[in-house]
């Protein structure tokens, strides 16, 4: 049985550590860099991207649909590599992250993202996530994205922990209140100080 003492911290990766994977932001400069009509582009994402962030397309499939679904000048490597240069660390609190549990904090720390697998493991293994995270819940590998509930119950079931002994950042109000629904204690990531003074309160 679990002591009462246990303390779980989620966060979110994309808009808290990292720059969001694939953007509205990072869509509209793929469609200037490469010549593509956004909106038309943007148009098959939006229909599309959940379905690859749950893991039921791969991004060969997501691409084909999204961009390659007519002749281009460029290749998928080129769109690949751009897509992926778009990740980039956020100021502070990823270093932080990583130095207060190379401290030996008390807190199982645990991600909950959605994230489609390349970016996924690309973002994990680029920026060494491994070094501030003992798992990661993303929704390509466990077929369900924020704010579905049940991403959240598989959280605190890998952590064997109650919702009160879990706390919770993210960057959108609505998926910290998602959260706060099943009893975590949430907050809105609004920038690395304020999360920081939480965190050292916490």
């Amino acid at each position: 049985m679990q002591s009462n003492n246990l303390k779980v911290l989620f966060m979110d990766i994309g808009g808290v550590l990292l720059s969001n994977g694939w953007g509205h932001e990072s869509r509209e400069e793929a469609a200037r860099v490469f010549n593509i009509d956004y909106t038309a582009m943007n148009r098959i994402h939006e229909f599309i991207f959940n379905v690859y962030e749950i893991g039921s397309i791969n991004l060969e499939q997501y691409l084909d649909l999204v961009v390659f679904n007519e002749p281009r000048d460029f290749t998928k490597e080129d769109f690949k590599s751009f897509m992926y240069a778009q990740s980039v660390e956020l100021p502070g609190l990823l270093q932080y992250m990583i130095n207060w549990k190379k401290s030996g904090c008390a807190f199982r720390t645990i991600s909950i993202n959605n994230e489609p697998k390349e970016l996924n493991d690309y973002r994990i293994r680029k920026f060494k996530l491994h070094q501030c995270f003992d798992a990661f819940i993303s929704s390509c590998e466990v077929g369900m994205r924020k704010p579905d509930p049940g991403i959240f119950k598989l959280a605190m079931g890998v952590a064997l922990a109650t919702p009160d002994q879990c706390y919770y950042f993210d960057d959108r109000p609505m998926l910290v209140e998602a959260a706060s629904l099943l009893g975590i204690n949430a907050f809105h990531h609004q920038g690395f100080e304020s999360t920081k003074q939480i965190l050292e309160k916490l």
